[in-house]
């Protein structure tokens, strides 16, 4: 591989495949694709869902916009799907994550990369389907709170945030469980709030 500044940028593809085999190329740099592009998202349908159908392309605050976007999502869902049918698509949606995460974390060589979002929608989901019906003033609760869960981190949500690193399935299946676990928490806080106030 010639090393030429003249060449432009490398397609999607062949940056992704330049992941899949550990070496850099044209447009890529060792370190991985910090900031994904649009292209990059359409470029594989991993992409489209980890990245949280473009929730996850902001470089202030991806998780936040992710959560925002789970949270409008859900009430669009909520039109037309019952509580049933949103349970099946939140039980859908963890598996199709975990492949989804794994794979693009792979393409964008970066192990836990925080544009990543789809953990945070289907964490928000788990949420709001468990604690509807409510206002707009508890559903803001519930978003304030697992924000604050998911990106503080206090125990276990620290714990969880470790437990699984590296790539693959098992680091895939890790930027998945720390936002269960968040999820988890969340539900808890407000749980005591309702059996106690």
């Amino acid at each position: 591989m010639t090393d030429d500044s003249s060449n432009s940028a490398a397609a999607p593809a062949d940056i992704a495949q330049a992941a899949i085999n550990n070496k850099a190329r044209p447009g890529m740099n060792a370190a991985g694709i910090a900031d994904p592009s649009v292209k990059f998202m359409l470029q594989h349908p991993a992409h489209l869902i980890a990245l949280g159908f473009g929730s996850g392309l902001p470089r202030v605050a991806p998780g936040t916009v992710g959560s925002l976007w789970a949270w409008l999502a859900y009430l669009v869902l909520a039109l037309w799907l019952s509580p049933a049918q949103i349970g099946w698509l939140i039980a859908a949606s963890i598996p199709v994550g975990w492949w989804a995460c794994t794979v693009t974390a792979k393409h964008m060589r970066v192990a836990d990369p925080g544009h990543i979002v789809w953990d945070e929608v289907v964490a928000m989901w788990i949420v709001l389907w468990l604690c509807m019906p409510m206002g707009f003033w508890g559903q803001l609760t519930c978003f304030a709170l697992f924000r604050f869960f998911d990106a503080v981190k206090p125990q276990p949500v620290k714990w969880a945030d470790r437990l699984f690193k590296g790539f693959g399935p098992r680091g895939g299946w890790g930027i998945m469980w720390d936002d269960l676990v968040a999820a988890f928490c969340t539900l808890l806080v407000v749980a005591l709030w309702r059996h106690f106030f």
